[in-house]
């Protein structure tokens, strides 16, 4: 097994006031030449952004964008006619294809949104936009592994055009999780979005990720209450 760690406090970070992010990987004002990508994932934003405020719109070509928001809510808007509010406990994707225009906006006026944006590079180029929205709010329990994307067109999932799974958990206090990859061999990045694990030695702590590769499974252990989110993709 091969590792790679990314400490929280080693991401990269802007601020522009109604916009904070964090930076797992080379974005913007942000450059490190040791952390470009992660096999085929190649954005990981961490963001917060201010009540009613937000991206306008912009275009974006051949890439899988996944927006997961942890904590408030996001207003989306796109070329191809889609308007939508996504919320705490749904997640988006949208294959940007040839081309697409999207917005995405805090409708809140009370609240900060607390939101993920990961991006990957598609398994085929230049397919049709498309745009999808699923709620996970039943579907996630306390002590297990929820898939939230699959390469698999399926009800329980969003499909993605790559070969590609991310699951999300949360898991008390010394639980052991043993992750198989999906896809033979696909790399696993773990990033840990509250808690404390322990991964082949490595203890994670809050925005902590571990990347894994050349294995066909990992085991992590709870040190603590955590909630993680696994980005399993082609390396």
């Amino acid at each position: 097994m091969e590792k790679i760690f990314h400490p929280a406090n080693q991401r990269g970070y802007n601020d522009i006031g109604w916009l904070k992010a964090n930076f797992s990987f080379s974005f913007g004002p942000y450059y490190d030449p040791e952390k470009i990508h992660f096999g085929a994932l190649r954005v990981l934003n961490d963001d917060i952004i201010g009540r009613g405020r937000g991206f306008g719109a912009h275009p974006h070509d051949n890439m899988e964008i996944i927006t997961i928001v942890l904590d408030g809510a996001l207003e989306h808007k796109d070329s191809m006619g889609n308007v939508g509010i996504i919320k705490a406990g749904e997640v988006q994707v949208m294959s940007a294809g040839t081309g697409i225009t999207h917005s995405e906006y805090n409708p809140l006026r009370d609240k900060d949104t607390s939101s993920l944006q990961i991006w990957l590079f598609p398994k085929e180029q230049n397919i049709k936009p498309r745009y999808d929205q699923k709620s996970f709010i039943d579907a996630l329990k306390l002590n297990e592994l929820t898939m939230l994307i699959s390469p698999d067109q399926n009800e329980a999932t969003l499909w993605i055009n790559q070969d590609a799974t991310f699951s999300m958990g949360e898991f008390e206090t010394g639980k052991t999780i043993n992750y198989d990859m999906k896809t033979a061999g696909n790399g696993a990045y773990i990033f840990l979005l509250e808690g404390s694990v322990e991964i082949a030695g490595a203890i994670l702590n809050k925005r902590d990720a571990l990347g894994v590769y050349d294995t066909s499974s990992v085991t992590i252990e709870t040190v603590a209450h955590s909630r993680l989110l696994i980005l399993e993709v082609p390396m």
